[in-house]
């Protein structure tokens, strides 16, 4: 595809908050078609809760697919790995997401060009299961930069989620990771994502470079549709999602994010006040 890079003017930080159900983002309609990786969080501080339990406070195990009754979950290896999950649509994952911390335990953090009607969120996703259920996504925040134009440089947007029935929230039941912002662009990070055409993730270590004056890129191979919106993560904290740039990348093998600065700590603080 031709990459178009939106001019970087001056933005502000206003949100667009969409209570799903309303309609499309402009600009946000699509999958990624381009590459993608992912990022899969470090541990959290938040302990890692057994994957699958009959309690009334927790998720139960949900297969997403239709085949034959899926074997039980596998253990989580720790809460952050939880933390990270496959957006659903239509039935199908189409985009990666991932927990970042909040008080109200309820936040979800992707690229803005994944948002579309009728999402759901799957944390832990695996072989076709769902050792924590799924959620449903209710409300969308996004730039106003890129409500407006797709700015490139505002692809990421916060969804919050909530699981009917479920009194607890879902870091308390995940672990997440803290949102890293103005930390330069250079790092080694974790890379995890979702191909749309396979039900588990895969994972690459990569180091980041500067690539603009608002994108970074790593180079980690075999990031292909439906990674797009996964977290990078350093240290605890997630620095990145894949998009921006050609929305990820025209390659399997590169992958670019918009930097984490003033732009999305603002859209943070707008969301969880």
């Amino acid at each position: 595809m031709v990459a178009i890079k939106f001019p970087r003017t001056a933005l502000t930080a206003a949100a667009a908050l969409l209570v799903m159900g309303t309609g499309l983002v402009l600009g946000t309609g699509t999958t990624a078609d381009d590459a993608y990786a992912a990022g899969a969080p470090v541990p959290a501080t938040t302990s890692a809760p057994a994957p699958v339990t009959t309690s009334a406070s927790a998720p139960v195990a949900t297969s997403v697919t239709p085949a034959a009754p899926a074997a039980p979950p596998a253990p989580a290896k720790s809460a952050a790995a939880s933390a990270v999950g496959a957006l659903f649509a239509g039935g199908r994952h189409f985009c990666s997401a991932s927990v970042v911390h909040s008080t109200a335990g309820d936040l979800v953090l992707t690229a803005a060009h994944c948002v579309r009607d009728g999402m759901t969120f799957a944390p832990g996703y695996h072989d076709g299961v769902a050792p924590f259920g799924t959620w449903t996504v209710t409300s969308v925040a996004v730039a106003g930069g890129w409500t407006s134009s797709a700015d490139p440089d505002l692809d990421f947007a916060f969804l919050t989620v909530r699981q009917s029935g479920n009194p607890a929230s879902l870091e308390s039941l995940t672990g997440a990771n803290v949102l890293g912002t103005n930390r330069g662009f250079e790092h080694r990070i974790t890379l995890t994502g979702y191909p749309d055409t396979t039900d588990s993730p895969v994972v690459c270590d990569g180091n980041t470079t500067r690539s603009g004056d608002y994108q970074q890129r790593v180079a980690c191979p075999g990031f292909p549709d439906g990674t797009s919106g996964g977290p990078w993560v350093t240290g605890g904290a997630v620095i990145g999602v894949i998009g921006g740039y050609q929305l990820g990348g025209d390659t399997p093998d590169v992958s670019y994010s918009a930097y984490f600065d003033d732009d999305i700590a603002k859209l943070y603080a707008s969301v969880t006040g």
